[in-house]
């Protein structure tokens, strides 16, 4: 079995290239779906986060809301810098092992593969995990539009791509590059190959 460590710019693709993966056979570990569930589970997380940025980050209802956090942990300034490395301190030993039982799980199935989906891999040094990088990279104009028809403004778009490391980075990094500025039928065909050439073959053995 192998793992995928898969990454890409904001609005790249990936969620669409990780369900594509899955189809194939692959168990998709979402380090941020998983966060969204320690952040609405947890209730040390919750503690954490009042202590920290008082009461004005929960909803009418009470829980997390997420909006209120990210305004707090995205942007380039020291502050947001800060606040991001506290959250990323809380959650992440949270979220791994939730995705630790998830592929384990997925092991004792013998699945041929497990997708991790973070949207810090590389920088939480979690592609160290991984057997292969992959990268879904889209054209900068063409994720900024994506990102607007999904409800995101323009400022929301460059303050998540600035809380990351840009895509050239996460390119140097990555073992093999999908292209995702065609039609998904382009997209499917080269999600195949990717599984042919690196996946299939540790099936084989």
């Amino acid at each position: 079995m192998k793992i995928i460590g898969l990454v890409g710019g904001v609005a790249s693709g990936k969620s669409l290239v990780a369900n594509m993966l899955v189809e194939l056979g692959a168990v998709h570990l979402d380090a941020d779906r998983t966060g969204h569930a320690v952040l609405a589970e947890e209730a040390d997380v919750r503690k954490a986060l009042i202590n920290r940025w008082g009461h004005g980050i929960l909803s009418p209802k009470g829980q997390v809301d997420r909006s209120a956090v990210a305004s707090k942990v995205f942007g380039t300034t020291p502050t947001a810098v800060e606040e991001r490395k506290f959250l990323e301190d809380l959650l992440h030993p949270r979220i791994r092992e939730r995705l630790n039982k998830i592929r384990d799980e997925a092991v004792a199935a013998g699945k041929p593969a497990i997708i991790l989906d973070a949207p810090l891999l590389l920088e939480a040094d979690w592609g160290s995990l991984c057997d292969i990088i992959l990268m879904v990279d889209a054209p900068h104009d063409l994720r900024l539009k994506r990102a607007i028809r999904r409800g995101w403004t323009e400022a929301e778009f460059h303050q998540r791509e600035a809380a990351q490391w840009p895509p050239e980075e996460k390119r140097r990094h990555a073992d093999a590059v999908i292209a995702n500025d065609g039609s998904p039928d382009d997209l499917r065909r080269l999600v195949h190959e990717f599984w042919h050439n690196n996946i299939s073959p540790a099936i084989a053995r």
